[in-house]
């Protein structure tokens, strides 16, 4: 049991979610997902969440397992082509995950996720949350854009807007 992040959770709640992603925030992001979608015929969603709940940040649940769960629950396994990218943030721990479903996941493996990752959480130890989303959000368009390019008239298969868990 690790007692620093059980306080960490505690401690945290939704008000830190409003600080560090205010409306125009929220809408920057659910902007680039739309431009960057444009781009490409794969699916990115976002999702912030303050703090686990006490029953799993005791059971020692780490990001990336809610980050799978949160996957499934927003149903981003759902896409035509296989092809949907969540990009999971659990504030608390400020750690990002990156869930890929299997069409795109076995072009790039879990390396290259992992790394885009590391980018965003160094812009968020600085407290640069916006520009840290927006710049993760443009390099998974960019994967997304190289094995899985637009293709004329296909239809938005998840809402663009960033999900507040």
């Amino acid at each position: 049991m690790n007692l620093k992040r059980i306080m960490q959770h505690l401690s945290s709640g939704r008000a830190a979610v409003r600080r560090a992603f205010p409306p125009h925030t929220l809408d920057a992001i659910e902007r680039a997902i739309r431009e960057t979608e444009a781009r490409h015929a794969g699916q990115i969603r976002f999702a912030v969440e303050a703090t686990l709940e006490l029953a799993p940040l005791l059971a020692g649940q780490t990001a990336q397992e809610r980050a799978i769960e949160v996957f499934s629950r927003l149903r981003v396994w759902d896409t035509e082509h296989n092809n949907g990218v969540l990009v999971y943030l659990l504030l608390a721990d400020r750690d990002v995950e990156i869930v890929a479903d299997r069409g795109i996941h076995v072009k790039l493996g879990t390396e290259t996720w992992e790394a885009i990752c590391r980018e965003m959480e160094a812009a968020f130890r600085n407290g640069q949350f916006e520009a840290g989303v927006l710049a993760g959000i443009h390099a998974v368009g960019e994967h997304l854009a190289r094995h899985f390019p637009a293709r004329g008239g296909k239809p938005n298969e998840m809402p663009d807007r960033p999900v507040v868990l």
